[in-house]
């Protein structure tokens, strides 16, 4: 089956390799640009089928080698070589596996990242304002673009609430297992006695939504717009340049106050509020999946609890994997790859053994 499939995208590829050199197609920039796009998602599984394909051939030309040399050197030669090809072989079938998988769509976009403190006070705050900056130290090495949508601070450099947006190459991608509870347990800097205080933070990561994707009618929204507080130059507390949105059927709220332009901060907040609605609508429809196809690196609900970041022991730990690594502090510096990758694997395994026999 699965090399059925591989002969069908391999043809579908060269029959795409064709048109997009077609004068008459190249006329019509937007379907070539689209086939364009089709081309090169299948260009990957393309080239890496091929290359299975001549490791295939090598095997056996050296099968046919190997019947018919009598020499012990020779042969022991062409029986390591075959050995080497083999082992490729399983590497690639691996490869081509995770290749077929089927393609998140969201996978591409953009992310708004929602952190939000939760049990724990002040403590709780400081550990969302350690979150943001380690996302943001993430997105720095990946060389993303980080835009602050709102922020709701303490006195204390914590933040209550904070919404961002990630504008890079496969943001959602690499960052949609991070929705759920994050724990911190530390002695904070407030506490005499030294005991070990946990708190926690809610992280909700939404993939950028098009007007196009999801249609808000003016109807269904109530707009105010009020005075910006906190950080933001001259324009605080001066213009009514903050704007809060109302989505009337759900009841759902965002507000935006990060730049001077009303305009602006509204159009900030549509964006928050399209990709809450279009979460809200995923969540709905991932319900309807039965418990043992849901993968084991969670539902996205925020109310789960995923990760724990103890700092008495240096270690983070993803309760989703059993992964723990003791270098707390670099990946609340942004060095976070090692668990993003663990999560992206285990995802992946589980989707394998969701399409059942995925031999070749």
């Amino acid at each position: 089956m699965i090399l059925d499939r591989l002969n069908f995208i391999e043809n579908k590829y060269d029959e795409l390799s064709v048109k997009i050199s077609d004068p008459s197609i190249m006329a019509n920039q937007n379907e070539w640009r689209k086939l364009c796009k089709e081309h090169s998602e299948l260009e990957i599984v393309v080239n890496k089928y091929r290359q299975y394909k001549d490791v295939l051939d090598e095997i056996e030309t050296n099968k046919e080698m190997l019947a018919e040399e009598s020499d012990r050197e020779m042969r022991e030669m062409v029986q390591e070589e075959i050995k080497e090809l083999a082992e490729q072989k399983i590497t690639l079938e691996n490869d081509l596996q995770v290749l077929l998988l089927p393609k998140d769509p969201n996978d591409d976009k953009n992310v708004f990242i929602e952190i939000r403190a939760g049990a724990g006070g002040d403590e709780a705050a400081l550990f969302a304002a350690n979150l943001f900056r380690m996302y943001t130290r993430y997105a720095e090495n990946h060389r993303w673009k980080v835009e602050l949508m709102s922020a709701n601070e303490t006195d204390i450099g914590g933040f209550k609430e904070v919404v961002f947006m990630l504008k890079g190459d496969s943001a959602y991608s690499r960052l949609k297992f991070e929705s759920g509870v994050h724990r911190v347990q530390r002695v904070p800097d407030t506490e005499s006695s030294g005991r070990i205080h946990t708190s926690t933070a809610t992280v909700a990561v939404l993939p950028e939504v098009d007007d196009v994707e999801l249609d808000i009618s003016e109807k269904d929204i109530r707009i105010d717009v009020f005075r910006a507080s906190g950080h933001g130059g001259q324009c605080v507390n001066t213009t009514d340049s903050a704007v809060r949105i109302t989505h009337l059927p759900t009841g759902l709220v965002v507000s935006c106050q990060d730049e001077k332009s009303q305009l602006k901060n509204k159009e900030k907040a549509m964006k928050v509020l399209r990709s809450r609605l279009f979460e809200r609508a995923e969540a709905e429809r991932a319900a309807g999946i039965a418990e043992d196809r849901k993968s084991q690196v969670g539902t996205g609900d925020r109310s789960e609890r995923i990760r724990t970041y103890n700092y008495p022991q240096g270690r983070v730990s993803d309760h989703r994997i059993g992964l723990t690594l003791y270098k707390l502090d670099s990946f609340l510096n942004g060095d976070m790859e090692e668990m993003i990758q663990g999560l992206i694997t285990a995802d992946q395994a589980e989707k394998m053994k969701a399409m059942g026999n995925t031999d070749f």
